[in-house]
């Protein structure tokens, strides 16, 4: 007989429908500990978890849990670029060299920047085999990408930048504002709009930072395009993945290193509330509580559809990008609304933002599913009721 789950928080009455979606997730899906939030129109009307934080199942899931989200990190990254193109510091269409002179080196010296935020640079990997410990290391990892030759002529493919993408726009951050990525995400993005969202996570965190629960290794004749990538080591896509040796060893996402470097493709760590909250802000043209994240003329730029198809990287799985962010598609969609846009991590965490609607949505966990398709089975009932709320 299966317990039922103890959901913790807030909801509005006309969003039970989404409670219900969420409490009925851990006996369907096995879900160990989560959260799911949700901002119509600036006002926060879901905010609730349940669960544990721990595979043992002996630290409740509490309302300030914060966890690992892997890239949908990645959505936290482009906007920091897209507020230096709001700013007049950053270019879409200059070359990245204009930024990073040492970029220009194999033949990439006219590559546009947003080649970068589009997946259509050609560096989603790095042909030699980095030392353990570089993932840590940020100036490792960007000497390694501006001395990279692209895999394919950049512009004519798209492939996902699983990692690189991070340490390719945080670098342009960081060389037009003298801050780490990190940082300049605290300072203009996740301070002022009252995020408890981290890309960096300090010591002092950790206590209250569930573990993540990672989803069975492939078996032989598994069709998820993760297990097709894992079966190739010395592959493109693999090394994408695999940057060095460290990401294969079991647990390195709940390790103090992990949390503390700056990767900013994966390691972001936060709650479904602060998701919301700057994709709410987003969704109603990108304003909550007096601070600007985002010019309505950058929201509309960063959701024109730059790639979409087969993806090089992800086994011709199809994918399609605006610039930094997914946007939603009929095979995939994010709600029913065509500019929907945002990005989920590896695993199952979600955010995005309907500015048809005016709804913010994050949803986080700490048990990890893989699916043929990579999208999660947790997300559509959750999608649904909130839709069927408004």
């Amino acid at each position: 007989m299966t317990t039922a789950i103890e959901t913790h928080g807030a909801c509005d009455s006309r969003f039970n429908a989404v409670k219900d979606a969420f409490a009925e997730n851990f006996p369907a899906h096995g879900e160990v500990g989560a959260a799911v939030a949700v901002m119509v129109d600036g006002e926060l009307v879901v905010d609730l978890w349940a669960g544990h934080a721990d595979p043992a199942r002996t630290r409740p899931w509490e309302r300030d849990t914060i966890v690992n989200v892997y890239s949908t990190t990645k959505g936290m990254t482009a906007i920091c670029a897209h507020r230096l193109v709001d700013q007049g510091l950053l270019d879409l269409d200059a070359p990245v060299a204009k930024y990073w002179p040492e970029f220009a080196q194999a033949g990439k010296e006219k590559l546009p920047v947003r080649y970068l935020l589009s997946h259509r640079a050609g560096l989603p990997a790095v042909k030699d085999v980095l030392p353990a410990g570089s993932i840590y290391k940020w100036d490792v990892m960007t000497a390694a990408l501006a001395a990279q030759e692209p895999w394919w002529e950049p512009g004519t493919q798209h492939g996902y930048h699983a990692l690189t993408f991070g340490w390719l726009v945080g670098e342009l951050v960081r060389r037009i504002t003298g801050k780490s990525l990190g940082t300049y995400f605290r300072e203009e993005v996740a301070e002022p709009l009252g995020l408890d969202f981290h890309i960096g996570l300090a010591e002092e965190h950790d206590a209250r930072t569930a573990e993540m629960i990672p989803a069975p290794l492939p078996q032989p004749g598994d069709t998820n395009p993760l297990a097709q990538i894992l079966s190739k080591p010395g592959s493109m896509p693999f090394k994408a993945f695999i940057v060095s040796p460290d990401i294969m060893q079991p647990g390195h996402v709940n390790t103090r290193q992990w949390r503390a470097a700056e990767i900013p493709a994966a390691n972001g760590h936060g709650n479904a509330r602060a998701l919301a909250r700057v994709y709410g802000a987003l969704a109603r043209g990108g304003e909550l509580d007096g601070v600007c994240v985002l010019s309505p003329e950058a929201i509309d730029r960063a959701i024109v559809e730059q790639s979409i198809g087969p993806d090089a990287v992800l086994a011709g799985l199809p994918t399609r990008f605006g610039l930094g962010f997914i946007l939603t598609m009929p095979d995939a969609p994010l709600g029913p609304n065509p500019r929907t846009f945002g990005h989920p991590g590896m695993g199952g965490s979600l955010g995005f933002a309907d500015p048809d609607a005016k709804v913010g949505f994050g949803y986080v966990m700490n048990k990890m599913i893989a699916t043929p398709d990579l999208i999660d089975p947790r997300w559509p009932s959750l999608i649904d009721a909130v839709y069927a709320s408004l």
